[in-house]
């Protein structure tokens, strides 16, 4: 294998791996990987029925929300 290919193949490399860096530091900045919720609901609603309230908590959570977006677009400011 000749040295430039090999030179190529090293510098590709290291580029690739900066960029899969950035990516994992800007995931982290951001907060991509922080989801705490999943894994204490997956341990608290682990029963059929509360996970159907758990859904219905949720629906009617943003039932209000929906509605509270609504009553500020009505509202003269």
């Amino acid at each position: 294998m000749s040295s430039n290919v090999l030179a190529v193949m090293i510098g590709i490399s290291t580029f690739l791996g900066a960029i899969g860096l950035a990516a994992l530091l800007w995931g982290l900045k951001t907060g991509q990987f922080d989801d705490t919720a999943k894994f204490l609901d997956g341990a608290r609603f682990d029963g059929e029925e509360e996970l159907r309230d758990a859904i219905m908590m949720e629906q009617k959570r943003k039932e209000a929300l929906e509605k509270k977006r609504k009553d500020r677009r009505v509202m003269p400011e």
